[in-house]
């Protein structure tokens, strides 16, 4: 039994960097420190706990993370500084020693930040209120701990984690180091959780997890039996799939989607290059074929869907024609929507011996190709639904300010502050789009 009465009236502030899963998890972390009588910290209020979840995809997210630590501690001093999350558990002894840090967790360990926060927190802060050791797990070798998460923080869609860690070892990629090997708790308990989120008046639910499509290593089953489970929840009006591995997106689950009650007509798919050749440097798991045939399935049983691509430019053994290569494969794809990421070398990554090194200039003017080319696609998909009625979900926004909100397949949406209502937040309502916003992210709302 963990004794909650030194954390009653406490404040906490809480900080994540990276993925959607990562804020699903410190979402969750909230929660549970609510529930032992902790309140999130006001604007401008010092934090009495700090937990900082971090990433660690890219050298430039490692440096976001120890700015964002400093910066924590330095705006509450005397605060007990929690930091876990992939840069955590890769570089914990890094993590420890910056000052200030008092707690770092490690993949396994996240699971039982209350326990560790009961075993250190609360006695330290007894003893001497100043006192600010290091305490912090070594790696672990072999991550098994499934740490479940179901919540929203302050957002209107609930974010579910479905599955954790990654098999695949990709060439440039740390993340099976940062979070094991793939796991996942069983459909039933998953369920559970999306019929809690109803409870709670959740509409919609994203479904998080490193490479969910791998969902079943654990137990035995299947992802497509458990998107059919979470069809049947009542309460819940949509579901969202946030990234789904090529070589696991079976055209079995797509016409699924296609007829579901709730999945969206919404996919992430990552291609991170259209060259054969860098895929297989890569050790991808697919060529660029079998990623068009999915684009053209999906697309021929849902035309309307919001398809978005992740690419990586500049990796190692890119060279000039390779990636001339990838522009003219996305240029022809029926996508929506590019997430571009200029390739970082990731310590102990086997991409390093690849000899062929792209300069951070060229990486930067091929991001600004592809993020012209994600832009116009973006565009041209937005401006066919001008003039049509859809059905968006808003979330709320601050008084007197627009609202926002997605279609069904996920059209931002515009509500201009003079027709924005607080009672409109979490509501699904049908409205007729209107033009282009004049930053282009979005469609206004035309009329309700």
């Amino acid at each position: 039994m963990i004794d909650t009465s030194a954390f009653q009236g406490k404040t906490a502030a809480y900080f994540t960097l990276g993925c959607k899963l990562n804020f699903s998890e410190t979402s969750t972390f909230g929660k549970m420190l609510q529930a032992m009588g902790v309140r999130t910290a006001e604007k401008g209020e010092k934090a009495d706990i700090c937990l900082i979840n971090t990433c660690s995809v890219t050298e430039v997210a490692d440096q976001k993370c120890r700015q964002a630590i400093r910066r924590l501690v330095r705006q509450n001093p005397g605060a007990f500084v929690v930091v876990t999350g992939c840069y955590a558990q890769l570089e914990a002894e890094e993590v420890a020693r910056i000052e200030g840090v008092s707690l770092v967790l490690g993949s396994n360990e996240k699971a039982n930040l209350i326990q560790f926060l009961s075993e250190t927190w609360g006695d330290r802060r007894q003893e001497s209120g100043d006192s600010r050791d290091v305490i912090f797990r070594e790696k672990t070798k072999d991550i098994k701990t499934f740490a479940p998460s179901c919540s929203r923080g302050n957002r209107t869609r609930f974010f579910l984690k479905v599955q954790d860690g990654c098999d695949y070892f990709c060439t440039y990629c740390t993340i099976p180091y940062a979070r094991g090997f793939s796991r996942n708790p069983s459909i039933a308990s998953l369920v559970a959780q999306a019929e809690e989120a109803a409870r709670e008046g959740g509409k919609e639910i994203v479904l998080t997890g490193v490479n969910i499509g791998d969902f079943g290593k654990t137990t035995g089953e299947q992802f497509l039996d458990l998107v059919k489970a979470l069809d049947d929840v009542e309460g819940i009006s949509r579901y969202r799939i946030s990234s789904l591995e090529p070589d696991l997106l079976s055209d079995e689950l797509i016409d699924y989607c296609a007829k579901s009650r709730a999945f969206m007509p919404h996919f992430h798919i990552p291609l991170q290059s259209g060259s054969d050749t860098v895929l297989k440097l890569m050790h991808r798991h697919y060529d660029r074929q079998l990623f068009a045939d999915k684009i053209s399935k999906v697309k021929a049983v849902m035309p309307d869907a919001f398809i978005g691509v992740d690419v990586m430019v500049g990796c190692r053994g890119e060279t000039p024609e390779c990636f001339e290569e990838t522009y003219q494969f996305l240029d022809a794809l029926d996508v929506t929507q590019l997430h571009v990421f200029p390739y970082s070398e990731r310590p102990g990554t086997s991409a390093l011996k690849i000899p062929y090194v792209v300069s951070e200039q060229d990486k930067k003017l091929r991001s600004k190709r592809l993020l012209d080319l994600s832009d116009e696609k973006t565009i041209a998909f937005y401006e066919k639904y001008i003039g049509q009625e859809a059905e968006v979900l808003f979330e709320k926004a601050p008084r007197g300010r627009a609202m926002h909100g997605f279609t069904k397949n996920y059209i931002r949406v515009e509500l201009p502050a003079q027709m924005a209502d607080p009672s409109l937040d979490n509501q699904i309502v049908k409205v007729r789009l209107g033009e282009l916003t004049h930053d282009r992210q979005a469609l206004k709302v035309y009329s309700l």
